[in-house]
């Protein structure tokens, strides 16, 4: 049997979002309730009926890297790249020629190259062959941030890129955290990365029925278990994670921030879109995150809710977190940060750990804000509107995608 006793913690995190473009100031935005939604600049919504979101407002990708190499990486893959520096510089993680080998890069998307996919297909109808971009493949494959995040720091250790629609970037982190686990890294540099603002994907969602179309007040249009939600709100941005071997991590003085200790990941297998009947899928995978974590319902001290603001994913979340905690389910606070954040897709899942861990640190947990009108459906503790005073030392954060991918994370309090 595979050893999986080795011991796995984080050391260093960095995001963008629209909430600001460190994760410091996106947690900092969070606790204050405030919505990073907006009416979108960096695409042009004319055509469709969705004009808001949320944006990375005032992101600069040649803050992060060489302008020429900007250029040359589609802007899912700029956001990583950004989100990754931060995090290897929060963290101090060394990589020299001893080291390279052993350190990978696990990193999730949804869509991948969307804008530039879009771009290169308008250029080539328009002007044929000759004037597409030189670099058109690798700006537009899903494993562009993988590569250029392990190109950037010379990360020679197992590289993967997740496409489980918004259940990569959890997944991302669950699949670093098994590797570090059975020994096949020591290191690595993981989460989850999206740009999906393009009318094509954007009209696709709303004909689906699944985006909120109230492009007056955006700030409140996303509204995660109120009775009155009407659907998603999109999100940019890119949140990064350095998980590395206890061992690993101690031997070279680092500082720790949490340990990841439990991941289950299960499919539906029900709809292309819909959520499995009473979120029988999400409760599996919540069950199996807490066996593998040799935790009960009692041992979780609050919840990072998927929570998309959509009708059924808010219902059935709801109904998957009773079904597995029972009474307790009643006591833990559950928080639903994509009202301030926008659905980020594949980056979710790692800003939303992000935020676990910050709660961890100090004590608070973000609110469910714009939940004026709660849904009888939907009757837990969704932290309304205000943050709270939490003692956290062990949360699970859910992440749930199209196609019927679960993937549920948990991690505690480091301790010696």
């Amino acid at each position: 049997m595979t050893d999986r006793t080795r011991r796995v913690v984080v050391t260093g995190v960095g995001a963008v979002s629209c909430l600001g473009l460190t994760a410091e100031d996106s947690w900092a935005s969070a606790l204050a309730g405030k919505s990073g939604l907006g009416t979108l600049t960096v695409t042009d919504t004319s055509r469709i009926n969705v004009h808001m979101g949320g944006q990375a407002w005032g992101f600069d990708p040649t803050q992060y890297m060489d302008p020429r190499e900007a250029r040359r990486r589609d802007r899912f893959c700029q956001l990583a790249v950004a989100a990754a520096r931060m995090a290897l510089d929060h963290s101090g993680l060394p990589i020299t020629e001893d080291t390279a080998d052993d350190i990978g890069c696990i990193y999730g998307t949804g869509a991948g190259g969307l804008q530039a996919f879009a771009e290169f297909s308008k250029v080539f109808e328009q002007e044929g062959s000759r004037k597409l971009h030189p670099f058109a493949v690798p700006m537009v494959l899903n494993d562009a941030a993988s590569s250029a995040i392990a190109i950037d720091w010379n990360l020679r250790g197992p590289n993967i890129t997740p496409v489980s629609a918004c259940a990569a970037g959890a997944d991302a982190i669950g699949l670093a955290y098994r590797l570090i686990q059975i020994g096949d890294a020591r290191a690595v540099v993981t989460g989850g990365t999206e740009m999906p603002f393009n009318p094509l994907p954007m009209a696709a969602f709303d004909r689906l029925g699944a985006m909120s179309r109230d492009n007056d007040h955006p700030k409140t249009a996303c509204r995660p278990f109120d009775k009155n939600r009407d659907g998603l709100v999109m999100g940019e941005g890119a949140a990064t994670l350095i998980l590395e071997d206890l061992a690993f991590a101690q031997a070279r003085g680092a500082h720790i921030l949490a340990e990841i200790v439990g991941y289950g990941c299960t499919s539906d297998a029900f709809h292309v879109t819909a959520p499995a009947e009473n979120g029988i899928g999400a409760a599996k995978a919540m069950r199996r995150a807490l066996a593998d974590a040799s935790l009960t319902p009692q041992d979780i001290d609050w919840i990072s809710a998927h929570a998309t603001s959509t009708p059924l994913n808010d219902k059935f979340e709801t109904t998957a977190i009773k079904s597995v905690f029972g009474e307790r389910a009643y006591q833990i606070p559950v928080s639903g940060t994509k009202a301030m954040t926008g659905h980020m897709m594949a980056a979710t899942g790692a800003l939303e750990v992000i935020f676990g861990i910050k709660a961890i640190e100090t004590g608070w947990v973000p609110p469910t804000i714009n939940l004026d009108t709660p849904d009888p459906d939907c009757d837990l503790d969704y932290v309304p509107n205000q943050a709270r005073q939490v003692t956290v030392n062990t949360f699970m954060s859910n992440a749930f995608g199209f196609g019927g991918h679960n993937a549920v994370l948990i991690f505690k309090r480091f301790a010696e």
